[in-house]
């Protein structure tokens, strides 16, 4: 199996950045993408950006484009989430995932707060 450990969330100001890192360990090879979600009080589960781990290939949600990136640490099985000019509707619960011979892997969660 797949054990997916994020960290790096907190509380931060609009406008502010944050860095999330998601950890892989365990069975890890053939992990052919990894991304984040984030889901908001009340709200569905959505994709915020992935990337493919050979060939680096990424997708953005359009409302985080600009501002979020998505990268990959393929020594340190890692895949982080810089995010920059944060808003409050940026507020949710950031979930890593990852996808392996078509099952997906969750982490369980770092709670991101955009707030003044």
């Amino acid at each position: 199996q797949v054990q997916l450990v994020e960290s790096g969330g907190g509380l931060v100001q609009p406008g502010g950045s944050l860095r999330l890192s998601c950890a892989a360990s365990g069975i890890i090879d053939s992990i052919n993408r990894m991304g984040w979600y984030r889901q908001a009080p009340g709200k569905e589960r959505e994709l915020v950006a992935s990337i493919l781990i050979s060939g680096g290939s990424t997708n953005y949600a359009d409302s985080v484009k600009g501002r979020f990136t998505i990268s990959r640490d393929n020594d340190k099985n890692t895949v982080y989430l810089q995010m920059n000019s944060l808003k409050p509707e940026d507020t949710a619960v950031y979930y890593c995932k990852a996808v392996r011979y078509g099952t997906n892997f969750w982490g369980k969660g770092t709670l991101v707060t955009v707030s003044s």
